[in-house]
Parts: structure tokens; sequence; C-alpha cells
């Protein structure tokens, strides 16, 4: 009973308890707000930022960040339009942008696990750099006229009404839920992101593991971006611009810790479904879309600021009861 308890008022347990709140408040507001059809909708508006937050959790469990990502997302959708427009075959366009995206995130991990620089610090310059190149690819053309075939992969149902890319997220989250939560590559990275020093000291390969992290992120960011790519049918040099945001709050908001070393795929997937229902709510209230992003701020600050709070507290009240544990004892 006390083990259901703890569960409970866990972390998880409030993040579901507000998942409910926000879904009652919506669906007052629209009666077609639980139809299967706006629920498809809701996850296919930002599929893509969602996508990337399966990877950022591995990323700032390992205690470290990538500010890098959306401009990943924006360059390699930029790497493919520039090569459709240079008369590349389209598939090997989305091979080479995948391949880019890689190239990115091994780029990112190289300075931080062989070079010792802080994640922050490099992914801050990478960002801009990204972000620089895909501007200069498209300058300040958008461009599109992609094949059919390739829109229809981003835009029309694939199974019954499902797109691929839900069906591809469905996907990512067994593979991340399998690794991070049940096999030895994930306790390394948690392990890690608790104390580098310490996995370092049990033989467990620091450097390697990183490097794996970051050329990942790489990779998802890339498969994010021919997927909105496929989804707009167009792109441009700010093809995704700002998404780390969301991207980030989501983890943040899952409970994962900023310091690294706690949280889980499933507090993320209960917070990826809050930030969806929150921004759909916001906008059947006609709400704008600064308005949505200050509201995501908040909320970012929030996911940070109380699960230290309830550490805090949880901890005072420890030590309180263990303090009274000898009178009890004695009487």
């Amino acid at each position: 009973m006390a083990h259901r308890f703890r569960r409970l008022i866990s972390w998880e347990g409030f993040l579901l308890l507000m998942l409910v709140i926000t879904i009652v408040l919506n669906s007052t507001l629209a009666p077609a707000y639980l139809r299967l059809d706006n629920w498809i909708n809701l996850f296919e508006l930002s599929i893509e930022k969602i996508i990337v937050a399966l990877a950022m959790t591995f990323i700032i469990i390992n205690a470290e960040i990538d500010l890098s990502v959306a401009s990943v997302m924006g360059l390699s959708a930029g790497v493919i339009a520039w090569l459709h427009q240079a008369g590349v075959s389209f598939p090997i366009a989305i091979i080479v942008a995948l391949a880019v995206g890689m190239l990115c995130g091994a780029f990112n991990g190289f300075w931080i696990s062989f070079a010792g620089l802080p994640a922050l610090v490099v992914t801050l310059a990478t960002m801009i750099m990204f972000r620089g190149g895909a501007r200069v690819l498209l300058e300040d053309h958008s461009v599109g006229d992609f094949p059919e075939w390739f829109n229809l992969m981003g835009q029309q149902p694939m199974i019954g009404p499902i797109p691929l890319s839900l069906i591809l997220f469905a996907l990512f989250v067994i593979i991340a839920v399998v690794v991070l939560q049940y096999s030895g590559f994930g306790r390394y990275v948690y392990v890690i992101g608790n104390s580098k020093d310490v996995a370092s000291y049990s033989g467990i390969k620091v450097r390697r593991v990183k490097m794996i992290l970051f050329t990942m992120s790489g990779f998802v960011a890339a498969v994010a971006g021919v997927l909105y790519a496929a989804r707009l049918g167009a792109v441009r040099g700010d093809t995704a611009l700002g998404f780390e945001l969301d991207i980030i709050t989501m983890v943040l908001l899952g409970g994962v810790s900023i310091f690294g070393g706690s949280g889980s795929i499933y507090g993320v997937l209960l917070a990826i479904l809050i930030v969806l229902n929150l921004r759909n709510g916001m906008s059947l209230a006609n709400l704008t879309g600064h308005l949505q992003t200050g509201a995501i701020g908040v909320l970012l600050i929030l996911s940070v600021l109380l699960p230290n709070m309830a550490t805090y507290v949880r901890s005072t009240l420890d030590r309180r009861r263990y303090a009274r544990l000898p009178q009890e004892t004695a009487v």
C-alpha cells in the first residue's frame, strides 16, 4: 500500500493529474476535441518535436544538453531541398541528409567527448553554425516542388487514419524504452549522468557512450527534418527555428533532471501529451502563437523549479521523520 501511495504522489502521478485536468478543460472548450481525427492531428502538428524529444531524453539523463537539434533538422531539410534543386535523385538526397545529420551529431560528440568542452558551449555554437549552413544553402528562398510520393509520405495516412510519422514515433518509443530502461547501455547512460568519474572508475567507456549519444541525436534530428520537409512540402533556411524550446521543455517537464542521472521515458511521454494538449487548448481558445510560446517558456521554468522544490520538501520530511525515530523507539 505504501509503495502504491508513493507512486501516486510521484512526479509521474502529478503529470498524469495535470494531463487529465488539461483534457477535461479542452473537452469543455470544444466538443470535437475528443474525436480521433483531432488527436491524430494534435500529434501530427508536433510529431517532429516529440521524436527529437526522445533522443534529448538520453542526452539530458547523461548530464549533457544539445541545443543544436532544431538547427540539424533545418540543415537536413535544407540539404534535401538543395540537392533536389541540383537534380540529384531524391532517395539519394534523403540518404545524404540523414548522413549530414549523423555527421553534425558526431561533430558535437567529438568536441564534447574527446576535447572535453562543455556541451552547452559546443551545441550553442553549432546551433548557430548549422542554422547558418541551412541559410547558405537556400538563401532566402522557399524550395518545394518535391516528388508527389515524398509529400504524400508526410501528409497522407499510411495505416487507416495514422500517418507514417506517427508510426515512426511509436517505433522510436519502443526502441527508447527498451534501450534506456532495460539494457546495459541504458544503465551506462544513467551512471555517467550521476557521476562521470565514478562511471570511468567502474570501467565504463564514457567517451564512447557520449559519442554514440550525440551521433544518435544528430541522426534522429535529421529524420525529424526529413519528415518536416515532407509534411510541409517546402523548405526554408529557417525551417524548425525555435523548436528546441518545446523539445527541452517536454523532457524536463517529464521529470528528467537537468543535472542528469534521473528520469524515464514514461515521464517524458506524459509531458509530451501535456504540452501537445496545452498547445491544442490554447489554439481552441484563440491564443496567438507568441502567447503559446510564452506559456511554454513558463512551463519550462516550472519543470525545473517544481521537481527541485519537491525533492527539498521530501528530504526535509525524511530528515524530520528519522530524527524522531530514536524517541519513538525509546517509548
